[in-house]
């Protein structure tokens, strides 16, 4: 499977563009509606990787995205807003990623094959925390002062962190299946001296999310939106997937016992497909993954918000007017 998102860097960029080139005195900008928000999100999350996909090579994006597959994430942000164009935004999510090639359908008998024939799968949590900037274009238009009513499209990109731990289904000789974490089998050959281009990955990695959304607001301190939120890695490990077979013999001179039985049956999974008709063991260097292309994720989110009255707005001299002069 491939793992970019066409058009948003594009997005991202035309609407900054629009900001510099638009005037700056629009009368909306000077909204005292709130300078910070908090909200909630939740929405399906999917997968972009090695694994699972449909018919023919592996393609960018919508082609190989498996419905079926999909997983549930959810959120906290807080936003601040220096000016109503601009934001500022740290968010925390959590939510959960499988790929799995026996869902690809072999009815077209082509490229998809070898996927298929692979059968390997992964699921894992993802934890995640950024800061992001949010740009809303369309502020420079608007007419009037407050926020009830009003639809803000806007693009968001930043930087942050994610942690994820692949797992697999191990079957025992009596046929009973357990998850079993994937990294320290090193199916791949991480950390081996026979492969000292291959170090162990961390399951820590660096994000840059990017995407586009809307806030409507169904009141000045209410909003209720959808967003779009694709993330970009630096590492193909997520599903454990990313090089070709290794030397099977290796397992039980780095694992141990135990550990080297399980990485025999989970790095290479063909004749749990194919009944056995090839040899125990794959040769050695045939292709295992796709190492050209990083891994990536995205979610849908959808989004609630409450604007906080900024202490010097209308609203916020009006409170404090009405309390007791004992607490001023």
């Amino acid at each position: 499977m491939r793992t970019t998102v066409p058009g948003v860097r594009t997005l991202v960029l035309i609407s900054i563009l629009i900001i510099s080139l638009s005037p700056a005195k629009a009368q909306s900008i000077s909204t005292g509606n709130g300078k910070i928000e908090v909200g909630l999100g939740l929405g399906p999350m999917f997968f972009l990787g090695d694994l699972g996909g449909h018919y023919g090579v592996g393609k960018r994006f919508i082609k190989d995205l498996n419905i079926p597959l999909t997983q549930f994430s959810k959120g906290l942000f807080l936003n601040l807003y220096p000016a109503e164009f601009i934001g500022f935004r740290v968010a925390f999510n959590q939510g959960k990623l499988t790929g799995d090639d026996a869902i690809i359908s072999d009815d077209k008998q082509g490229e998809e094959q070898f996927r298929k024939q692979r059968n390997l799968e992964f699921r894992t949590n993802i934890w995640e925390a950024y800061g992001a900037i949010e740009f809303y274009p369309t502020v420079f238009f608007e007419q009037y002062d407050g926020l009830k009513g009003k639809l803000r499209p806007y693009g968001v990109i930043g930087f942050g962190a994610f942690h994820f731990n692949p797992q697999a289904r191990y079957y025992d000789g009596s046929g009973n299946a357990t998850w079993v974490d994937l990294q320290p089998l090193r199916l791949e050959g991480q950390g081996m001296a026979e492969y000292p281009t291959r170090p162990q990955y961390s399951l820590t990695q660096y994000e840059v999310p990017m995407g586009i959304g809307f806030k409507y607001f169904l009141k000045d301190n209410f909003y209720v939106g959808l967003e779009v939120l694709h993330r970009k890695t630096f590492t193909d490990y997520i599903d454990n997937v990313s090089k070709d077979y290794i030397d099977a013999n290796l397992f039980d001179k780095y694992l141990s016992p135990q550990q080297s039985i399980m990485a025999k049956q989970l790095y290479y999974r063909e004749n749990r497909y194919t009944g056995g008709t090839r040899p125990p063991f794959p040769y050695v260097g045939e292709q295992r993954g796709d190492p050209k292309q990083n891994d990536a994720y995205f979610s849908t989110i959808f989004k609630c918000g409450w604007r906080l009255n900024d202490w010097n707005s209308p609203n916020g001299r009006a409170i404090r007017q009405l309390r007791c002069p004992a607490y001023y």
